[in-house]
Parts: C-alpha cells; sequence; structure tokens
C-alpha cells in the first residue's frame, strides 16, 4: 500500500500521476467557514509550476487549479475539499526506455521491486510533479494560519558551491526573492546562483543547494514534549519531500560545535512578553515552539535526470546495461522547491493549530 495521506486531524491526501490524466489533493478537516477560491491556491501553484524561467523544466503546464467540493457560497463548509489539476504536456514517448532499466538516483528500482505494477513514465507517483497536492494542501492551510499572522517564507541560500552569507530582515526576504528566478534573497549572489545553473544545464548536469525556511508569529507551545514532537513533525513532512536529503533545525548542524553557553537562548522580557536573545533553538524547544520565529533548512539533492549514457541493469534480463535519459528535467529544483516547502509546514502548522485548540475544528470564529 502506497501511503498518501498526511496529517492528524488537518489531514491531506494527494493523487495523480506525472503523466497521468491529472493530479489533486482532498483536504480533509478543514473547518468552516473559511473564505477560499480558485485564486487562493492558484497564487501558490503559480510559483511551483514548471515552465516560468529557463532554471526550470520546459515542460509547459498551466496548472489551473479546479475546486471539485467542500465551498459553499466562498466559503468552506466543513466537508472535504478537493481540487484537482489536469496535465496537458505530458509526452509520454520519452520514458519508453525506462521499463526496464531504473534510473540511477530515482526511485524506479524501488518502486518496481516493491510493487510491481509500476508507472515509469516520468516517474509516475514518485515523480516532483506530485507536489502540485502538496502546494493545494499548503495554500488551504496558508489561508487557516493569516487567520493568526502567522506567514511561511522559503528562500534559497546556496546553490552547488556559491553561498549567501548576508543576513536579512524577514520583510526584505519577502520582497527580494520575488525580484529573481532563483527565489534568493541576496541579489548579487543571485545573479551567480543563476549562472551556475544554466552554465551546468548546458553542460547536460544539475545541482542542488539549500533552503531556509523561517515560519514568524507562531505562538508558544505547539507540540508535544516526547512524542509528536512539531521539530519531528517538520522534520518528516520536509524529509518526504523528494528531493530533500537533510533537515536542520534554528543552527542544525552547528550545534555540535557550540558549547552549552554559546547554545543556550537566554530569555528576557520586553513590553511584557518573553523572548530569546538569540534564536539558535530555531523557536522549538523541548519539542515545543517558544514563540521565537521557527528557522528550518533543507539540503536538497541535485536533479537525477542528467544527460549521458550512464550504468544500470535490465530488470527483465537480470543483466548489466546502460541508460541515457530523455525527456525535459529541471537543471536546479531549489527555486521550485520553496514553495513546497513552505506548503508542507503550512500544513503541519495547521495541523498542530487545530490541535492546541488555536483553530476550532468545526468553524472559524
Amino acid at each position: 500500500m502506497v501511503a498518501n495521506t498526511t496529517g492528524e486531524i488537518f489531514k491531506v491526501t494527494t493523487f495523480g500521476l506525472s503523466h497521468g490524466k491529472a493530479l489533486g489533493a482532498t483536504i480533509d478537516g478543514c473547518p468552516a467557514g473559511l473564505n477560499l477560491s480558485n485564486e487562493d491556491i492558484q497564487n501558490e501553484l503559480n510559483k511551483r509550476r514548471p515552465g516560468t524561467s529557463n532554471l526550470t523544466t520546459s515542460r509547459d503546464e498551466k496548472d489551473r487549479v479546479e475546486i471539485l467540493s467542500g465551498i459553499f457560497n466562498g466559503m468552506t463548509d466543513g466537508t472535504p475539499i478537493t481540487a484537482i489539476i489536469f496535465n496537458k504536456d505530458q509526452r509520454s514517448k520519452n520514458y519508453d526506455n525506462l521499463k526496464n532499466n531504473p534510473r540511477p538516483g530515482h526511485g524506479d528500482f524501488c518502486w518496481r521491486e516493491k510493487f510491481g505494477n509500476y508507472d515509469y513514465r516520468g516517474g509516475g507517483r514518485g515523480s516532483g510533479r506530485v507536489t502540485i497536492g502538496h502546494v493545494i494542501g499548503g495554500a488551504v492551510s496558508k489561508k487557516l494560519l493569516q487567520q493568526h499572522n502567522i506567514t511561511t517564507t522559503a528562500h534559497v541560500t546556496s546553490i552547488h558551491n556559491i553561498h549567501s552569507t548576508k543576513k536579512f530582515t524577514l520583510n526584505t526576504i519577502k520582497e527580494n526573492i520575488t525580484k529573481n528566478n532563483v527565489r534568493c534573497a541576496d541579489l548579487e549572489v543571485a545573479t551567480l546562483m543563476e549562472d551556475e545553473i544554466l552554465k551546468l544545464k548546458e553542460r547536460g548536469d544539475s545541482t542542488g543547494g539549500k533552503v531556509e525556511i523561517i515560519i514568524d508569529n507562531v505562538p508558544v507551545g505547539l507540540g508535544q514534549p516526547v512524542f509528536d514532537k512539531i521539530d519531528g513533525d517538520f522534520a518528516k513532512a520536509l524529509m518526504n519531500i523528494g528531493a530533500v536529503k537533510a533537515v536542520e533545525v534554528g543552527c542544525g548542524i552547528e550545534s555540535s560545535t557550540l558549547t552549552g553557553h554559546e547554545m543556550n537562548d537566554e530569555y528576557y522580557i520586553e513590553d511584557n512578553k518573553i523572548q530569546t536573545k538569540t534564536n539558535n533553538a530555531g523557536g522549538i524547544v523541548g519539542g515545543m515552539t517558544n514563540g521565537m520565529p521557527i528557522i528550518l533548512k533543507i539540503s536538497v539533492k541535485p536533479t537525477p535526470s542528467v544527460s549521458g549514457i550512464q550504468n544500470t541493469v535490465n530488470l527483465e534480463k537480470r543483466e548489466n546495461s546502460t541508460i541515457e535519459i530523455e525527456g525535459r528535467h529541471d537543471p536546479c529544483i531549489c527555486p521550485r522547491i520553496t514553495t513546497v516547502a513552505e506548503a508542507v509546514c503550512n500544513m503541519v502548522l495547521a495541523d498542530h493549530m487545530i490541535r492546541a485548540g488555536y483553530i476550532h475544528p468545526d468553524k472559524i470564529n
């Protein structure tokens, strides 16, 4: 059985294939009374759809969403929300040679061995295209969180060996990432990143990078102290994005190099609000939010679909073989994965906000 649902109360089930007829999501557990339109979801989908720049795959999908259920008079009615997008520009013949020859770096071999009947066209259910469903669920979550002024912002901090080390305010990050195709807050470095991606694309190669996610205005106490720690739920949600190979919270890996005095975030009171002088913990202590901004970082691997001949095996003949990948692929998915990262974090937050009582499970107050 393939697991397709996430969440405890606010549940999102995604469906569809890269080269199937359609993709989408069903959201169950969204309270009634939330203003929600096609445009709310479309705005998020537009940020992840392909063909928007020369840094993405040339697959020309407009990804126009249609809400099928769960909305009455422009508001959610408490019943399951289903939204769908029809594929328009799939070229399945480009994948005929993959039927028995798994691609290195992809999940083809594992899918075939585990399930037997595997749709190898474009990676099928294992394709990055299925994150359309993630973004639909995230868009509904985002609308819920806006009721509490919670914002989630993801931005690219490195591509290959090019890193941005400058610190920016959250408002500057939000503004600057809309000014370049890489979605990097450092506009000078963004130009270098774009040049690097295009250089690798010209060589038929790909690259990965790092993305930081900042979640602001989160209340204190979301998450549980033993199991269901909120950082554990964030880590699971982010690792469930296919290309993510590592997740960090706060200063993350760097924490292993610090002393206790350097790591600890000391408390102080300002305007009757308890805050911390630093935020090395990334807004989460003891598995629960402490009211400071949540800081998460993900490491994204290079797109595995690259040009040239690669070694593989023929699963039918059980012999060594070679493969040359065709089709249209992103040379770097970091710019588009920012929207997906925001979406899965918003789903986790919406679920925890309902579980903690900040959002009423039946209707918007």
